[in-house]
């Protein structure tokens, strides 16, 4: 009888908790992803955390980069918190679509395929992507010259369908080695693993400082990316509410503040 006495509160307890997680579930129902944002005052951001200067961990130990601040802004101008979660960004698409982030501002490049998955604010940064090579290396001066060559890029990235659905078709046959960060993709070339990579120079040149890579650009930007804020397919006012954000901080001059701060020099659009 003592056993099913101390048995009775445990039963009432679990009841309750299961009927509060049915009320709070309820609750949300019908509201906006928007709505559920503010009520719950923050706004999960996913990132990669390994992509400077856009967004990587800093000596603090905490998210830093342009990518960052821009978030954070975004977040302050839709009156939360911003929270930073990081990921390969092989899984950050998945990640949004299965709810494990809000939205994405890990210079996710937008494209009609990527459309056709998730939701896309207005671009907020236009990247222009170029060759990398080791130094010495004089065989590679442009994409034409990949034949025969192993080319590194990001594993899920823009830069990787790039190579595989136009270049690939267009100069010949290369082999493509797939990377989760520039970090690996830089010391493979550095030590000869790789013949060249694809990328922006802004989010190569801190790593390449930083580790004393002996390599460099080569040629003319071979492609301009733009990156825009991914949201949730369907999430309609969540992307009107980021992108009347966005257009206010061009307005006022934060955006420009925030990209000279990151780039030393103005933003080009």
């Amino acid at each position: 009888m003592k056993k099913l006495t101390r048995f009775i509160p445990m039963l009432l307890i679990a009841s309750f908790i299961l009927s509060a997680c049915g009320q709070n579930a309820s609750e949300d129902e019908g509201k906006t992803a928007l709505q559920q944002i503010q009520d719950k005052g923050e706004i999960t951001v996913g990132i990669m955390g390994t992509y400077a200067p856009y967004n990587f961990l800093n000596e603090d130990k905490e998210y830093d980069g342009f990518d960052v601040d821009i978030a954070k802004e975004l977040a302050n101008r839709l009156g939360v918190e911003a929270n930073f979660v990081a990921q390969d960004f092989s899984g950050l698409i998945p990640g949004l679509e299965t709810g494990k982030f809000d939205i994405l501002v890990s210079q996710v490049t937008i494209t009609d395929e990527r459309k056709e998955q998730i939701d896309f604010t207005e671009p907020y940064i236009t990247n222009r992507v170029k060759v990398i090579v080791r130094e010495d290396n004089e065989d590679i001066q442009s994409v034409e010259d990949f034949v025969g060559k192993t080319i590194g890029v990001g594993l899920g990235t823009n830069d990787e369908a790039y190579l595989r659905n136009e270049l690939l078709p267009q100069v010949g046959e290369f082999q493509i080695n797939t990377y989760d960060d520039v970090i690996t993709t830089l010391k493979d070339l550095d030590a000869g693993r790789i013949d060249a990579t694809i990328n922006n120079v802004y989010a190569l040149k801190p790593v390449i400082e930083e580790n004393g890579y002996d390599v460099k650009a080569v040629g003319d930007p071979i492609k301009e990316d733009q990156a825009g804020v991914a949201v949730k397919k369907g999430n309609t006012e969540l992307v009107e509410a980021l992108n009347d954000a966005l257009e206010e901080m061009k307005e006022d001059g934060t955006y420009k503040e925030i990209y000279m701060k990151w780039f030393d020099e103005e933003p080009t659009e």
